[in-house]
């Protein structure tokens, strides 16, 4: 396994660049208010596919065409976001694709990725779609299979979110981002410590997928035994990989997201922010909060916003309490 550097973030941004959106950073006057420090925001949400994926996807391939390898065939797992981003950015390359999906999979997701021109394959859960897309890898040396994470090229591609942030933003003393197998938080860690070995990385995971929280803990990778149920289907991984495990026991400040917090703070960014924004990234809130709890002066935050792909049944679900009339506060 190779160390990553800010070096390799770079050349990932200058890959993928061509493809993606430079997405905008905005903040809300009235939570930097009502918290005392500056929050800015990330808005992958705008992002192609409508979620930081793409950038990953997109390297990955571009990357593998830089060497003189452009795949013939693409496949990978994925609950939505990844799926649509490897869909996605093969067909910007006419490259044929096929996703294996748990049956649970959002239909916005599902439809998303399907137009993209995919051939999906919906299976009884993601223990399953993990073990049909690794059965596919072996059968046959002729595709390239792109993971969710565990890639360097991935985790280079997700990182450039946060270079583009830290080099807008060069005062942000730390970092927000939500995690499930670790790519994003990886590339994050790998981009902000490179720009500044100062500021400090805060992960955020519900507390019923803390596969990484757990693993932190242990000091070794644990394995969740069953798909977790949880608003936040971004981050339903059942474990992350020795090579995000890597970077994500370096994270100065790791804490876990219940069900509540998370309707909680998708209802509040969405109010604040005017943007539509998945339950995965809204609960890096929780990790924000608790991280300023500890501060003495006033701090600038970035959060990445990693996705906006809401369907209706879990839009449903995200508004069965009404959230708004409990202000955002430190003392929550």
């Amino acid at each position: 396994m190779n160390t990553l550097r800010i070096t390799d973030i770079f050349k990932a941004k200058k890959r993928i660049t061509p493809f993606i959106n430079q997405t905008p950073i905005v903040e809300s006057s009235f939570l930097n208010k009502l918290l005392g420090h500056r929050i800015v925001f990330k808005a992958e949400c705008l992002q192609k596919v409508g979620a930081f994926k793409a950038r990953g996807a997109c390297n990955a391939i571009v990357s593998a065409i830089e060497q003189g390898k452009k795949p013939t065939h693409i496949i990978t797992s994925s609950s939505g976001n990844h799926a649509q981003a490897v869909a996605w950015a093969a067909s910007q390359f006419h490259i044929p694709v096929t996703i294996y999906m748990p049956k649970t999979v959002s239909k916005v997701k599902l439809a998303a990725t399907q137009y993209y021109g995919a051939h999906t394959v919906l299976c009884a859960d993601r223990l399953d779609t993990d073990r049909r897309v690794r059965s596919h890898a072996d059968e046959s040396n002729q595709v390239y299979w792109i993971p969710p994470y565990d890639l360097d090229d991935v985790i280079c591609g997700q990182g450039t979110a946060c270079l583009e942030s830290v080099m807008t933003y060069p005062e942000i003393d730390a970092v927000a981002v939500p995690c499930g197998g670790g790519g994003l938080l990886s590339g994050s860690y790998i981009a902000a410590k490179g720009l500044n070995p100062a500021i400090e990385l805060i992960g955020v995971e519900p507390f019923n997928a803390s596969d990484a929280y757990q693993s932190i803990q242990a000091g070794k990778i644990v394995k969740l035994e069953q798909p977790p149920m949880t608003l936040a289907d971004g981050a339903a991984t059942l474990s992350v990989s020795e090579r995000t495990f890597h970077y994500l026991k370096q994270v100065e400040h790791f804490v876990l997201a219940t069900e509540i917090e998370m309707a909680y703070w998708t209802q509040w960014l969405q109010h604040l922010l005017k943007l539509q924004i998945e339950p995965t990234c809204a609960m890096t809130m929780v990790g924000v909060v608790s991280w300023l709890k500890r501060q003495t002066a006033k701090k600038t935050v970035c959060v990445i916003i990693s996705g906006g792909n809401i369907d209706n049944d879990k839009r449903r679900l995200l508004h069965e309490v009404d959230y708004l009339a409990q202000l955002p506060s430190l003392n929550r």
